[in-house]
């Protein structure tokens, strides 16, 4: 034979007993129906973590926690950082992320708060007499609140759900910033070396101007041009230095990382832009099952609705205590035993007569109406994010992959053929300066391109599964463009 459940031995027990003694039984009873989670709530973050990211979610709570991540994270960082790295490392750096996690153990101590029984009130006060000290005792318990318990529970268990979601969604965006952050660095590192090789091109095209213009070979116009180039990329390139600079800084606090850890090395280059790309012809539909910002609406949405249909039950009674009252009697000085009271029962209820309840019904309503219109919206928002992401996707990798197959075979052919009739004395050593100086800002231009791939790509992440809203179009990297730079001479 079974034993029926603590819950259910409560609820028949408070039938069979007195009131008094039931609520107390009810009380002891249904604390044992609440209690904490082994791991906190973060299985679902790592579960999101794992399907989206392929990357494990770390909740830091001991020290031997915090020590394991920070010998995982020093091995990371002793080469070369690539993407992937780059979000391991915030997902056991990151402090932000970390809090995310203590917001949803918060969560959690609410929902096991809010699905236990309240304690009971006992009060004890003297009783004045021409008798020995008499103690009166009184024991109260909220009816209203053991009667709308379940319900409490089960709204406390949907908020605690919509936690654990966002806490999944803060991993997700933790990791969209790191990814973000480490192809922006990486970029603006390239950019760098990009312009170096230009400033290289202008600077020994002002010298030979100049050693030309004191033999009177060549006009005051021409050196003042090539000078004037030669300065603004020399401006250029500081420019260039100070925005990679700016660029690491925004990735070591992505990452999360400070004192002897930012001497992390990043590679010289961005990957070049995979050959076929992902097709998603269901982008829409991905979308909207997968993004967890709506799934954290849907939650909102549905303690929403629960909490009206309590509101609607209790909108006249908003307090019932039922009280237990007995009175203590001590002797007195004869020895005799004197009682006034036994035993009894009191109860104390609200009248409703100014707020009968209709303001916080209408409340309720009028909310639970603003997160249907709110989710309905979301959904839409969300459908045209996926199909701009994919768009954008899609474009940028075509333009990357031109640049790649198209462009810069062209430039590496016009500068061997101009080379070659350097060589012939065909052309001058203008000529030769010139197209070295186009090459340089066909690099720039291609750089440039990789990384608005690799920058939709993310963006396309974080449209279909959440973590981020997709970058604006004004949500360009901080370097300065090459083809922005005038080189071209005049």
């Amino acid at each position: 034979m079974t034993s029926a459940p603590p819950c259910a031995l409560g609820r028949q027990w408070a039938s069979r007993v007195t009131l008094p003694l039931a609520l107390a039984l009810v009380a002891a009873l249904l604390s044992a129906c609440a209690s904490f989670s082994p791991d906190g709530g973060v299985d679902l973050a790592a579960d999101v973590a794992r399907r989206e990211l392929g990357q494990d979610a770390v909740a830091i709570r001991t020290p031997e926690d915090a020590a394991a991540a920070k010998e995982r994270v020093g091995r990371l960082l002793k080469r070369p950082l690539n993407a992937n790295g780059a979000v391991e490392v915030a997902l056991r750096s990151n402090r932000g992320l970390q809090a995310a996690y203590n917001r949803l153990g918060i969560a959690e101590a609410i929902m096991v708060r809010e699905s236990l029984p309240p304690n009971p009130n006992i009060s004890l006060g003297g009783v004045a007499g021409p008798l020995s000290s008499e103690i009166e005792g009184t024991i109260a318990a909220d009816i209203l609140a053991l009667a709308t318990l379940p319900a409490r529970a089960d709204i406390a268990a949907d908020r605690f759900e919509a936690a654990r979601l966002e806490a999944a969604e803060a991993t997700l965006s933790v990791a969209t910033q790191a990814r973000r952050a480490y192809y922006r660095a990486v970029g603006a590192r390239e950019l760098v070396r990009v312009m170096e090789q230009a400033e290289a091109a202008a600077a020994t095209a002002a010298k030979l101007s100049r050693e030309l213009g004191e033999t009177g070979a060549m006009p005051k116009l021409d050196q003042a041009r090539d000078q004037l180039f030669h300065a603004e990329m020399a401006a250029k390139l500081a420019s260039a230095r100070q925005s990679a600079s700016s660029e690491r800084e925004r990735l070591v606090r992505a990452l999360g990382l400070w004192g002897a850890d930012l001497s992390f090395v990043l590679p010289d280059a961005l990957p070049n832009p995979p050959a076929h790309i992902r097709d998603m012809p269901k982008v829409e539909q991905e979308a909207v099952e997968r993004r967890i910002d709506l799934q954290i609406a849907r939650k909102k949405l549905d303690a929403l609705a629960k909490s009206l249909g309590l509101a609607q039950s209790t909108r006249y009674v908003d307090l019932f205590q039922l009280s237990g009252q007995g009175l203590i009697t001590r002797e007195n000085v004869n020895g005799d035993k004197v009682t006034f009271n036994t035993a009894g029962a009191g109860g104390a209820i609200e009248i409703p007569i100014f707020d009968l309840g209709e303001t916080r019904v209408r409340e309720s309503e009028q909310r639970w109406l603003e997160a249907v219109n709110l989710l309905a919206q979301k959904a839409v928002e969300v459908r045209s994010e996926a199909r701009e992401a994919y768009l954008a996707y899609r474009a940028t990798h075509d333009i990357a992959r031109h640049h790649q197959r198209e462009i810069m075979p062209l430039h590496a052919i016009i500068s061997d053929e101009t080379l070659r009739r350097y060589n012939t004395m065909i052309v001058d050593v203008f000529a030769l300066l010139e197209d070295a100086r186009r090459r340089v800002l066909a690099n720039g231009a291609a750089v440039e391109a990789k990384q608005d791939f690799w920058l939709a790509d993310i963006d396309l992440r974080a449209a279909v599964a959440g973590g981020g809203v997709a970058r604006s179009r004004d949500d360009k990297p901080s370097s300065p463009s090459i083809a922005e730079t005038g080189a071209e001479r005049p």
